[in-house]
C-alpha cells in the first residue's frame, strides 16, 4: 500500500478465509481506503495461458460505482514484484511517476518522482506513448529485466474517461502492441484522484508458480480428454484465425458474421431497412473495411500477444496500429468510417491522448450526430466541419478520412475545453446543463447506461439486448450478448449467472479469451492445489452479490436506448423470424405505449438480477 504524497509504504498480509484475488480483496480495499488497486490472481507466472492479466479495482469516476478493469500481460512482470497487489491510498501533490523494484529478494523500491507531464505529452509520439518513452528513457536503466510501465494521456486529466494503457518491453525494446484497462475510467482516477501519471515495475524475485505440464495435462484429459494446450488452441480459435470464416481476431470474425447487425452513423442504422443494412455491410465493410483488414493483417501474419506466451496471438496488427473490433466499431462505422487509414487515424490520436476507446468513440458518434442535425454548431463544439454522413455517393476513402479528420477535432476540443465542450464530470451532466439551454434533450442521441446520479457508460458495441441491462457494472462482458430474443426476467437471470463465471476468470487474473475451460477448470484447480473450491465458489457467490447490493441503476434516459432495443426486437421477428409468442407480446405492447413497455422490459431484467444475486447479500 503505497502513499504517492510521501512515497511511504506499508505490507498487508491476506488469507483465503475471505479474500481469494484481485477483484473481492480490490473492492474491499477501495471500500475501506478509497484506493486504486493493481493486482495478478494465484496462477500469475503459472504455465495456464492468459493467467497474467493485471486487475485494476476501485471507484470508478464515469460509472459513479465500483468497477473492475483489466489489460492483458502486464501480470507477468508484476508477479516478478513478489507482491499480489498494489494499492495507492492517498495523492502526489503535483503529478508523478510511481516506481517499483524489486532486486534479488531484497525490500521493493518504492521511489515517486514529479515530472512535467503537460510537456511530455506534446513531444515526440504524444500523449501515453511519449509518456511511455519518457519514462523508460528515465528508469529503464534500473532494471536488471525488461520492466513494464502503466501509462495516462490528456484524458486523464480533463475528463473522466481515460484508460492506462501498457506495452511490452522485449529486450529493451518498446513495442507498438498496447494493452488497455480502458473500461471505467480509472487512468482519470489514477491522476486526479493519486496525483500519478505513470507506473514502472519490475524485479528478479522468481516465485513458486505452478509449472507442472503433466498434471495440468491429466486435469484436462479428465476433463476433456485434451491435452492443455490442445484444449487452449481449441477454445481460443476466434482470437487466433478461423479457416471457416479465413480471418481471425475480434475485428476479422465479428465484421465477417455480422450481416445485417451493423451499427453505424451512431446507431441509425438501426432504423434503416434489413437491404439498406446488408448492402452497407457488403459495399463498405465486407468489400473494404474487412478486405483491408485480411489483406494487410491476417494474410501478411502480423499478429502478436498481449506480452505473455499464449497461443491466441490476439493483437492483429498493421504496423504500429492494433486492430480490435471495438475500438475500430466506435471509431469506425459509428463515426462513419469504413477505410483503414481514416480509423487508424482516429484509434491512434484517441489511444494517445488516453480515452477509453469504447467510451470516446460513442462520445465522438453522438457528437458528429448533434452536428449533422444541426442541435448544435460547429462553433458549439470548437470544430470547423461537419460530417459526411450521407449514404448517396459516400466516398469510402475520402469521406471516411473527412470524418475521421473531424473525430481528430473533437478529441481536441473535448481536451482543449472548446466551445461549450467541459466533460470535466462526465457527458451526462454536461448534457442535462445544456439540454435546458437547448430546449432539447440532446443525450436522447446518446446510447448509454445510467448509474447514479452522473453515471454513464457507452455499452460493448453489439446490437443485442443484453448490453444495456442494469447490472451493478455495465460496459464489461458481466452480461449475456448473445444475438437470441430472452424475455427480460430471464435475460436478466442468464445475466447474474454470467457476472459469477467473468468474476471466477478476473478474480483469478484469467482473460476471458481462454474461457472456454477456464472458469470451468480453474475452479477445481484451486481445489486440487488449494483445497478450497467449495470456499473460492462461495467467495465468488458473495463477491456477486455485494457488487450487487450497490446497484443504483437509472431507466434508460436517451430515447436512443429504447429505441435500440425496439428495434432489436423488431428484426428478430421480420428478418430473424422468431417465433415465441412472447416476442410477439413484447412487441404489442412497445406499439401500444413504447415508453411503458421500455419501462416494464427493465424492471423485468432488474427483478431477474436481483433474485439471481439476492440470496447471498
Amino acid at each position: 500500500m503505497v502513499d504517492p504524497a510521501t512515497g511511504f509504504y506499508k505490507t498487508k498480509k491476506y488469507g483465503f478465509d475471505r479474500y481469494f484475488g484481485p477483484v473481492d480483496l480490490g473492492i474491499h480495499l477501495a471500500e475501506e481506503y478509497r484506493s486504486l488497486n493493481f493486482g495478478v490472481g494465484i496462477f500469475a507466472g503459472s504455465i495456464f495461458p492468459g493467467s497474467n492479466r493485471l486487475v485494476v479495482t476501485g471507484f470508478s469516476p464515469c460509472w459513479q460505482g465500483y468497477y473492475i478493469s483489466s489489460m492483458g500481460g502486464a501480470g507477468l512482470v508484476f508477479d516478478n514484484l513478489g507482491v499480489n497487489m498494489l494499492s495507492l491510498v492517498g495523492k502526489a501533490p503535483v503529478p508523478s511517476v510511481l516506481c517499483l523494484n524489486r532486486k534479488h529478494g531484497e525490500e521493493i523500491e518504492v521511489d515517486v518522482v514529479a515530472v512535467p507531464v503537460e510537456e511530455i505529452w506534446k513531444t515526440g509520439r504524444t500523449g501515453g506513448y511519449a509518456l511511455t518513452d519518457h519514462v523508460f528513457a528515465m528508469f529503464g536503466g534500473r532494471y536488471e529485466n525488461d520492466p513494464r510501465i502503466l501509462v495516462t494521456g490528456p484524458a486523464a486529466m480533463h475528463t473522466d474517461m481515460a484508460g492506462i494503457m501498457s506495452v511490452p518491453i522485449k529486450k529493451g525494446k518498446i513495442s507498438f502492441v498496447d494493452t488497455w484497462a480502458g473500461r471505467g475510467g480509472f487512468g482519470s482516477a489514477m491522476v486526479q484522484n493519486h496525483g500519478i501519471v505513470a507506473i514502472i515495475y519490475g524485479g528478479t524475485l522468481v516465485n513458486e508458480d505452478f509449472r507442472d505440464h503433466k498434471v495440468a495435462d491429466e486435469w484436462f484429459r479428465n476433463k476433456y480428454n485434451l491435452r492443455l494446450m490442445q484444449k487452449d488452441l481449441e477454445s481460443t480459435t476466434k482470437y487466433r484465425y478461423d479457416e471457416k470464416l479465413q480471418t481471425g481476431g475480434t475485428f476479422g470474425v465479428n465484421y465477417a458474421t455480422m450481416g445485417g447487425k451493423i451499427l453505424a452513423f451512431n446507431y441509425r442504422t438501426m432504423f434503416w431497412t434489413e437491404a439498406e443494412r446488408q448492402a452497407l455491410q457488403k459495399d463498405l465493410v465486407v468489400n473494404h473495411y474487412l478486405k483491408q483488414f485480411n489483406k494487410e493483417t491476417i494474410t501478411a501474419k502480423q499478429q502478436a500477444t498481449c506480452g505473455e506466451p499464449c497461443a491466441a496471438v490476439c493483437k492483429k496488427m498493421n504496423g504500429s496500429y492494433k486492430k480490435d473490433y471495438e475500438p475500430y466499431q466506435t471509431m469506425g462505422p459509428l463515426c462513419g468510417i469504413f477505410d483503414q487509414r481514416a480509423a487508424e487515424k482516429l484509434n491512434h490520436h484517441c489511444d494517445a491522448m488516453g480515452f477509453d476507446a469504447i467510451s470516446g468513440g460513442g462520445v465522438l458518434a453522438w457528437l458528429m450526430d448533434l452536428l449533422d442535425a444541426k442541435l448544435l454548431t460547429g462553433e458549439e463544439l470548437g470544430v470547423t466541419r461537419l460530417p459526411r454522413w450521407e449514404m448517396a455517393g459516400f466516398d469510402v476513402v475520402n469521406d471516411s478520412m473527412h470524418n475521421a479528420e473531424l473525430g481528430c477535432e473533437l478529441i481536441d476540443a473535448i481536451l482543449e475545453r472548446r466551445g461549450l465542450l467541459d466533460f470535466r464530470e462526465g457527458v451526462r451532466k454536461w448534457s442535462r446543463i445544456h439540454s435546458r439551454a437547448k430546449g432539447t434533450a440532446l443525450h436522447d442521441r446518446l446510447v448509454y447506461t445510467a448509474f447514479n446520479r452522473r453515471g454513464w457508460m457507452v455499452p460493448n458495441q453489439y446490437w443485442v439486448s443484453g448490453v444495456l441491462v442494469p447490472m451493478s457494472i455495465n460496459g464489461k462482458y458481466y452480461m449475456i450478448y448473445s444475438n437470441d430474443f430472452i424475455p427480460p426476467r430471464t435475460l436478466g437471470r442468464m445475466c447474474a449467472e454470467r457476472l459469477k463465471k467473468e468474476l471466477i476468470l478476473d478474480n483469478l487474473g484469467i482473460c476471458r479469451f481462454h474461457r472456454g475451460w477456464a472458469e470451468e477448470m480453474l475452479p477445481e484447480v484451486v481445489g486440487s492445489l488449494y483445497d478450497c473450491k467449495e470456499q473460492f465458489l462461495r467467495a465468488i457467490d458473495v463477491l456477486a452479490s455485494r457488487l450487487n447490493s450497490r446497484n443504483s441503476p437509472i431507466f434508460w434516459e436517451s430515447q436512443a436506448n429504447i429505441d435500440y432495443l425496439h428495434t432489436f426486437l423488431k428484426r428478430k421477428q421480420e428478418v430473424d423470424q422468431e417465433q415465441d409468442p412472447r416476442l410477439g407480446e413484447w412487441l404489442e405492447k412497445f406499439d401500444r405505449d413504447q415508453l411503458e413497455a421500455a419501462r416494464e422490459f427493465w424492471y423485468e431484467t432488474l427483478k431477474g438480477i436481483d433474485e439471481s444475486l439476492r440470496e447471498f447479500f
